[in-house]
């Protein structure tokens, strides 16, 4: 930072490469001067003394009273501010004597500037002194002290706003002190465009900074012709007094005394309303937030907006605020993307400053670097669109009780159950020579037990008791789930799975999926195309552009989702595509992503009525109205559809789900199942009599063959 150095004897304007360090000590500034990489720190009310030496009493004859003025004002307004004092000269009495007046009592640090010397650096040392201009983060607020006694300089200083960004922080404090001549330019310069106060203390034009150095007479004249030229007068900056545009009022004049002038009125927010300025809105047509004629001929055009969240929002401040506005639609549609370092759609005019605000966008890191981001509405989830869950076959509802590993389980039982109980028999014949059991006996025996069939002749041996008992047990629990469940599926008939949530659509195979092609224009298309999950990258990556219609029928045609926003879908789903009993063939998934925070209104940086914005909005919202709002424009909207069109014909609304409390009498379509099973059964005995047939002439043709050559010899003898 170009700094101003304090030694002893000396004083010189230096030009720092490196931030300038000001820390408080007990109830002192003290100011950090980087000379050289050295920072050399100094209590300021030492500094000014030792300035004051130096010079011969200076200070003491170069307008100590305006010093004194200045110094108050910033002492009562400014104290818990970080200060910065900004001037053209290396040494400015002004700045000396504000430092000597605030030597005690202030809390923050203060920085002193002489703007000329910045723009000497090359472009990278002036970026990294004019970013660290603002570093203090220990204060409330900032203020400003501009010194342009010297009017030969004037432009450089405004020139050293521009450059420092001042625009971009509407509510730092401004003090000017400088001649009557050109006060109105000063104050509507560009760089102060967003600054609400604005200051400006109009001296006589006097040569403060080329003084005689000992004129002992120099103070008296010095009071003599300020006196006899009016004194002081304060002018202030007002962003939309002159017929909602900025404008210079005279608010009082001062006499140059060194006792405490009134300064109760500064700094005041005397503009409670925007006095009929007008704002310049850019949206994106977006309902319920925002609605909306599109004028293809003339895509930038002015719009009329439809009953709509963001209507009602803006007439509510514009009835409070004062205002009007003229809204514009974005060319491209597009909310905007950041491409080199630039955005482009509503972001890009925001960034630009070619509007002032937008309707309904989200924020994003990016996004807020180069707007200011006011929450208006909570997030709107993006949802999965499908089918309702369609109606599982009742051919197969005798198989459903299980699932297929249990169903796999109880056959392996069955098996090795078997094999166990043969093997049991087997051995205890080996051991007492008792009769034994064939294979295929013991395998009937497990499973006329699990099929709830009495079972003959157990076993002897206590250890083969012992088995059935347990098996017994077993097909007990089996067989009575399975009964129960079996009632519940055949009475109630099973759905297919519905498709809750992304990872469920992305799993699925020979399925397809879409979008609206302005869902993929934002933070939405930035989501998914950043995000690390391999599931949602494979949804990007296989999306479909189609419109919202388009979908829906798709949607309808089967294997197919459309993914969008929640509201937006609803409403389109209650206007066309349910019937009067509240019937839809469409299933929303109820656990969506998120891709931002929150929804709202962008403003350019730097607006000067984003904290009225920000407290109206705050308002509407803990009361409840913005939520209000947003129901009824939205069931306002479905019974404008309903009742301008018929349903949609096409749609199919007999996928509808049986209620609980209805009585169920067991049809055909119940039990087919057991019929098909019978019918299965029967074929398969038929295949095994044949089977057994087969094999058993075989078997016949075998034996004859074989005792043919012994009959032979015998009937021949």
């Amino acid at each position: 930072m170009v700094l101003l150095e304090f030694r002893v004897m000396i004083m010189t304007a230096v030009i720092s490469a490196s931030p300038v360090a000001t820390h408080e000590i007990g109830n002192a500034v003290e100011v950090g001067v980087d000379v050289g990489g050295l920072v050399e720190h100094m209590n300021v009310g030492q500094a000014v003394e030792h300035v004051g030496v130096d010079t011969g009493g200076s200070v003491e004859h170069m307008g100590v009273d305006v010093g004194v003025m200045v110094g108050q004002v910033v002492e009562h307004y400014l104290a818990r501010c970080h200060l910065v004092v900004i001037t053209s000269t290396p040494q400015p009495p002004l700045a000396f004597t504000v430092l000597r007046r605030l030597s005690e009592g202030m809390e923050a640090g203060v920085v002193v500037v002489e703007a000329g010397s910045v723009f000497s650096q090359d472009q990278l040392v002036q970026d990294h002194l004019l970013q660290g201009l603002w570093s203090d983060i220990r204060a409330t607020c900032r203020g400003l002290v501009l010194d342009l006694t010297d009017t030969n300089n004037t432009t450089t200083i405004l020139r050293f706003l521009e450059g420092a960004a001042l625009w971009k922080k509407a509510e730092a404090r401004v003090v000017v002190v400088g001649g009557r001549v050109g006060v109105k330019d000063v104050l509507l310069h560009h760089s102060l465009r967003n600054t609400v106060h604005v200051h400006y203390l109009a001296l006589h034009d006097l040569p403060l900074h080329d003084p005689p150095r000992h004129s002992s007479n120099f103070r008296k004249i010095f009071r003599e012709e300020i006196t006899e030229s009016g004194g002081v007068w304060v002018y202030r900056r007002c962003m939309y007094c002159n017929n909602g545009e900025a404008d210079a009022r005279v608010i009082n004049h001062w006499v140059l005394t060194p006792t405490l002038q009134d300064t109760s009125h500064l700094f005041l927010d005397e503009e409670t309303t925007l006095m009929g300025h007008k704002l310049r809105v850019v949206a994106v047509n977006n309902f319920p937030y925002i609605d909306f004629e599109f004028n293809v001929s003339d895509p930038g055009g002015i719009i009329t907006i439809k009953d709509s969240i963001d209507k009602r929002l803006i007439n509510t401040f514009a009835a409070a605020l004062n205002f009007t506005y003229e809204i514009r639609s974005e060319p491209e549609q597009q909310w905007g993307l950041q491409v080199n370092g630039a955005f482009t759609g509503m972001m890009g005019q925001l960034q630009r400053e070619e509007t002032d605000l937008c309707s309904k966008a989200g924020p994003s890191p990016e996004r807020l670097k180069v707007i200011e981001f006011l929450r208006g509405y909570p997030s709107e989830q993006m949802t999965v669109i499908s089918l309702k869950p369609s109606l599982l076959p009742e051919n197969l509802s005798f198989i459903r009780p299980f699932t297929g590993e249990l169903w796999l389980a109880v056959l392996v039982s069955v098996v090795v159950w078997g094999v166990i109980l043969w093997l049991l028999q087997r051995a205890w014949r080996w051991v007492t020579g008792g009769n034994g059991v064939k294979f295929s006996t013991a395998f009937m025996y497990c499973w006329a037990a699990l099929v709830v069939q009495s079972v003959p002749d157990p076993p002897v041996s206590d250890s083969g008791r012992v088995l059935v008992i347990s098996w017994l047990v077993f097909c007990l629990v089996i067989t009575t789930g399975y009964s129960s469940s079996l009632i519940a599926h055949i009475t109630i008939q099973g759905k297919t799975k519905p498709i809750e949530t992304f990872e469920d659509l992305g799993k699925l195979s020979n399925w397809k999926w879409g979008t609206e092609p302005w869902q993929f224009n934002g933070i939405s298309l930035e989501y998914f195309s950043n995000h690390s999950n391999p599931i949602m990258q494979h949804i990007y990556k296989n999306m479909e552009r189609v419109s919202m219609r388009e979908a829906l029928k798709k949607t309808l045609q089967g294997h197919y989702s459309l993914i969008t926003g929640t509201n937006n879908i609803m409403i389109t789903i209650a206007s066309y595509y349910t019937d009067s009993h509240g019937n839809t063939p469409f299933f929303i998934s109820k656990k969506g992503v998120t891709p931002m925070a929150a929804y709202g209104w962008g403003f350019r940086k730097g607006a000067p009525f984003y904290a009225r914005f920000h407290q109206l909005m705050s308002r509407l919202e803990d009361a409840g109205i913005i939520k209000y709002w947003t129901e009824d424009v939205i069931a306002r909207r479905v019974r404008k559809n309903r009742a301008a069109a018929a349903l949609n014909p096409q749609v199919n609304l007999e996928n509808t789900h049986m209620g609980e409390s209805e009585v169920v009498v067991l049809g055909m379509q119940h039990m087919q199942g057991a019929f098909y099973l019978l019918f299965l059964g029967c074929f398969f005995a038929i295949l095994i009599l044949l089977w057994e047939n087969l094999t058993q002439r075989l078997l016949l043709t075998l034996v004859s063959l074989i005792a043919l050559p012994d009959l032979r010899p015998r009937i021949m003898f």
